[in-house]
């Protein structure tokens, strides 16, 4: 095993403690913000460590390749864009705080995400349509490291599917300016130009991203161990646990204990050496 540690600040003197508490044999330097620790194995105190010098630390198999993946499944809101899509709408009318709250509350898995998101649209009754066209030229940001990321799984030969609770006004948008294979999201109800507070079709939630993920890697012959996934929050769980390597991107708890990495430090393409045990 290799541990890859990542942060924006790496000291040696925190690199030396942590080889020496995992019995690595050898430091490699990956990137100006990667190190890789070579040999080394699981031990008390490294997270710790990683957790109080504010790195992201993860133990990757001795000769995985990027290239053995066939699919990166990602979230939208909070994941690859910065913004909770939703929240930005709310606010054009004053009420971010109010559904922000509901929100955050879905994303920690204490209210059911179906009930989340009605809650939330109702709110939004009558917001003009105009509204979708300002949060997405004014608002929307990629996070940071996603288009390296994204330009890297690219070039790996990697299909890239986004499943989102947001809505496909954006990910419309996204699949043609990120140059993403797959994406599936819910469709707003507009009627005369205004929000009915209503989506067109199921809601897509926490079953629909799992059924998206499937049915695409159906298509394309893949197999879990050929797929990764990253998110957020809870109800980006069901479609993680399909994945052989999950990522938790800035994540709630309960989603960082249940993947198989956290991005708590880093940007996106920290993925990237966690991905490949730093050979290619």
């Amino acid at each position: 095993m290799h541990l890859v540690i990542q942060g924006a600040d790496i000291e040696t003197r925190d690199l030396k403690e942590l080889a020496r508490l995992a019995g690595a044999s050898a430091i490699d330097r990956l990137s100006a913000t990667a190190f890789r620790l070579r040999g080394a194995r699981p031990a008390p105190g490294i997270a710790e460590h990683c957790a109080a010098a504010k790195l992201d630390h993860g133990f990757v198999p001795e000769g995985r390749r990027l290239s053995d993946f066939g699919l990166l499944v990602m979230d939208m809101d909070s994941t690859l864009i910065t913004m909770e899509t939703i929240d930005e709408l709310a606010d054009m009318i004053g009420i971010k705080a109010e559904v922000a709250r509901i929100t955050e509350r879905a994303m920690r898995g204490e209210i059911e995400y179906d009930q989340s998101l009605r809650e939330r649209l109702a709110l939004l009754k009558g917001l003009d349509e105009s509204a979708l066209q300002r949060v997405y030229d004014e608002r929307l940001k990629f996070s940071p490291g996603a288009e390296r990321m994204l330009e890297a799984v690219r070039r790996a030969g990697i299909k890239t599917l986004l499943v989102s609770g947001g809505f496909s006004y954006m990910t419309d948008r996204l699949k043609d300016r990120a140059r993403l294979d797959y994406t599936h999201s819910n469709v707003l109800e507009i009627v005369g130009g205004r929000l009915t507070g209503n989506v067109v079709g199921g809601i897509v939630n926490a079953d629909a991203k799992r059924a998206a993920l499937l049915k695409v890697a159906a298509e394309l012959g893949l197999k879990r161990e050929q797929i990764a996934g990253i998110g957020d929050g809870a109800n980006d769980l069901k479609f993680m646990a399909e994945c052989s390597v999950s990522f938790a991107y800035r994540a709630k708890p309960v989603v960082r204990e249940q993947t198989t990495y956290a991005i708590n430090h880093s940007g996106l393409d920290a993925l990237l050496w966690l991905l490949s045990a730093g050979d290619e």
